[in-house]
């Protein structure tokens, strides 16, 4: 693969995408360079107040394409349906879905659901969100999901006898938990959806972003905020090149369905997009119909492909 940039995008006028947490970091540069080659973006962000801005300085950079705000917080069910609910009352077409926002080894917490916040923000909300947007997704030819996962996932496991992390909790192994899951549910959703959509994942490598401080933050850890400030100045690449993987995912008329995109130099930790593998357990087939079945048991929707049906439907939580 030669070395893509996005510079490579090729021209998006008339199409349409929505990215979460597209306030900050590599879904900021996401949003900006899809505006940047004339898409229409929604930028997905749970704060008002950061997504206007956002918003403001994508309008700024962006000549062709156009760029809204739109509120969701993927911690919160009600907030992803109504969300979606919104989007599909406006549109309904949806070229690309990039699933990017997430948060990353934070104390224990629960969403508004009652899940284990990583595993509820990371994965089951994205799964909602997806499933509540298929119908627009199925809608449009040559539609795109993006999953963006992380190296973490490597070494993770899937705890179905603890998923919540109640019995046992830390945070980093429920991070890598929670980007497993995410290509569980990306590998699973192309094998569902075959010709309909396409469904791809990607990872960023090591970019330097706000993610890595809200753990130690939160945890009142100074030490460990002062060596995220440390290595993102030293060692990280910008968010902007972190973003590359998920342009291209997103974009790039050669990605397989149900591949995988990550940085091609120094361990995937920096560089330009390249076909990178997962690990064994991501492409365990038990574990995604596993995982879906639970993740449609505990969101309260459920997916359907079948000709004519509209997309997924709400079950009884």
């Amino acid at each position: 693969m030669t070395r893509w940039t996005a510079h490579d995008i090729p021209d998006l006028s008339g199409r349409r995408a929505i990215i979460t947490g597209a306030n900050s970091g590599i879904g900021f540069y996401t949003a900006l360079e899809l505006a940047r080659h004339g898409a229409s973006v929604v930028m997905a962000s749970r704060d008002e107040a950061r997504g206007r801005d956002a918003v403001r300085q994508v309008a700024q950079q962006a000549d062709r394409g156009s760029a809204e705000l739109g509120l969701v917080d993927l911690a919160d069910l009600s907030s992803v349906r109504r969300f979606a609910d919104l989007y599909r009352e406006r549109h309904t077409t949806l070229d690309i879905l990039v699933n990017n926002a997430g948060v990353m080894a934070i104390p224990r917490r629960q969403t508004v659901d009652g899940f284990e916040m990583q595993l509820g923000t990371n994965h089951l909300g994205h799964f909602a969100l997806t499933g509540r947007l298929l119908p627009v997704l199925l809608n449009t030819p040559g539609a795109r999901v993006i999953m963006v996962s992380s190296g973490a996932h490597k070494g993770a496991t899937i705890d179905f006898e603890d998923l919540q992390g109640e019995r046992s909790y830390q945070p980093w192994r429920a991070y890598g938990q929670s980007k497993l899951a995410n290509l569980l549910f990306a590998f699973e959703l192309q094998r569902r959806a075959k010709a309909d959509l396409l469904s791809v994942a990607a990872h960023p490598g090591y970019a330097g972003t706000n993610l890595q401080l809200a753990g130690p933050r939160m945890r009142g850890d100074r030490l460990q905020v002062l060596f995220f400030r440390l290595a993102n100045r030293l060692v990280a690449q910008p968010a902007s090149q972190g973003a590359l993987p998920s342009l291209y995912a997103a974009t790039s008329p050669d990605v397989v369905p149900g591949g995988y995109y990550g940085p091609d130099r120094f361990g995937e930790m920096r560089g330009h997009p390249k076909l990178v593998t997962a690990s064994r357990e991501a492409y365990d087939e038990d574990a995604a119909r596993r995982l879906w079945q639970i993740s449609e048991e505990l969101t309260g929707v459920r997916y359907e492909f079948s000709p004519g049906d509209a997309g997924a439907t709400e079950g009884i939580r």
